[in-house]
């Protein structure tokens, strides 16, 4: 792997000394092309400061050359080792990992596990040995007799509206996850739910979509950063964008923050302006 994105100006003189920048790795090191530690990552992808203290929401996806966000409706075939490495690592960051349930039914999600490689660090950050998964859905259609709900480290989060179904929240209670009612309708209000998590200490967010969830928090202006693989990949077909739903009226304008390659693959993170 190697760094494109920013780039630090040094000296041939600086590099060859070994001078650091204020990021810790010289920039010839970045430039290299090599595996990167976990540790370097995780430093590449930490939330900014602010992120503990009034919360931000990152979405992590990947996407082909001609902008398919899945193929066959999973997202798998257009990843890489690197790309799951770099999906654990922003796992390892977070507090709290969102996702739609069509997504949990799709991708087969299990209970997020708790990683040696990031023990000391969620420690010295005041975070629980794994991030909670939070379940977004309206019609809490989901088979509860999944390791999701039955074996997590933490108890699984449903996000839902005030109109669902008691019958479906009360099996989900029963199941042993924590219901959160974060709209009036049947459906969840992307702004509440991103404050309902916050209130509970869950403010380093983690989003990886579906398309349709991801949609709604781009057009609700809460999303304030996406990494987002680009596959070096054509599937052609009809496959969804990596974000979908209700049209913005105004486009949402993000600036790059860094860029990543290995293999043909840019890792790529935007924060919105």
């Amino acid at each position: 792997m190697r760094r494109l994105f920013p780039v630090t100006d040094m000296t041939a003189t600086d590099r060859a000394a070994g001078i650091t920048d204020a990021t810790g790795p010289t920039a010839a090191a970045d430039a290299a092309d090599r595996e990167w530690s976990l540790d370097e990552l995780a430093d590449a992808y930490a939330y900014p400061a602010e992120a503990g203290e009034t919360g931000w929401l990152r979405a992590n996806m990947v996407s082909s050359l001609d902008g398919a966000g899945q193929h066959e409706g999973r997202s798998q075939p257009l990843s890489s080792e690197t790309d799951m490495r770099i999906f654990g690592t922003l796992r390892g960051l977070a507090d709290v990992v969102v996702v739609g349930a069509e997504t949990v039914r799709l991708e087969g999600y299990r209970p997020a596990r708790a990683r040696d490689a990031f023990a000391a660090r969620r420690e010295a950050a005041g975070q629980g040995p794994a991030p909670v998964i939070a379940v977004v859905t309206a019609s809490l259609d989901l088979d509860f007799s999944l390791p999701l709900f039955t074996e997590p480290l933490v108890p699984t989060l449903i996000l839902t509206g005030a109109a669902s179904s008691p019958e479906r929240r009360a099996a989900a209670e029963r199941a042993g996850a924590e219901v959160l009612v974060a709209g009036d309708g049947p459906g969840v209000e992307p702004e509440r739910a991103v404050a309902a998590l916050a209130a509970r200490g869950l403010r380093r967010q983690l989003t990886e979509g579906g398309p349709r969830l991801l949609g709604q928090f781009v057009a609700a202006g809460v999303l304030d950063e996406l990494c987002l693989t680009v596959s070096p990949t054509m599937t052609a077909g009809t496959a969804q964008r990596i974000a979908g739903g209700p049209v913005v009226a105004v486009p949402k304008r993000f600036a790059v923050a860094s860029v990543l390659e290995q293999d043909g693959f840019l890792f790529t993170r935007y924060r919105r302006i």
